[in-house]
């Protein structure tokens, strides 16, 4: 994509009513979002539409557990990109609540740009809550787990 494009895509973003918006054109992705619009959870198709498929069932919420306080440590993201609670889809997740870790132990991956971000714990103690669903989009310095320090 062009710079030129980029900005036409821009404009046409701002002055459509359209609060997200992701478009892949190679390797190239661009997403938009306009501040305050909660991130959508599906994309509209572009070109023919595919044939229909039966939908898995929709994955079970993480365990509850109770709220961080100030005695937990948080596991924040370093980057932005997409949290995944395993290396690969199928696979254990790398730690559960109730799981003890010590600071070298791999906690989550974050995609960033085509790029596996290994996140790991940073403190030891036992994991006292998972704060993101697995495929969510991350920000950077957003709490991913709250560990309680041992």
């Amino acid at each position: 994509m062009t710079i030129e494009e980029i900005k036409e895509l821009l404009e046409l973003f701002n002055e459509s009513g359209v609060g997200e918006f992701e478009l892949q054109r190679g390797k190239d992705r661009l997403r938009l979002r306009k501040a305050g619009e909660p991130m959508a959870t599906h994309f509209a198709p572009q070109g023919p539409p595919a044939p229909a498929v039966e939908h898995a069932a929709a994955p079970t919420p993480a365990a509850k557990a109770p709220e961080p306080d100030a005695a937990h440590v948080l596991v924040k993201s370093p980057i932005v990109g997409t949290f995944y609670e395993a290396g690969s889809p199928g696979s254990a997740p790398f730690v559960k609540i109730g799981d003890h870790v010590e600071p070298d132990t791999v906690m989550c991956i974050i995609e960033s740009m085509k790029l596996m971000n290994e996140i790991t714990a940073e403190v030891s103690g036992v994991v006292a809550a998972k704060l993101v669903e697995n495929g969510r989009p991350v920000e950077y310095g957003e709490a991913l787990f709250a560990i309680l320090p041992r």
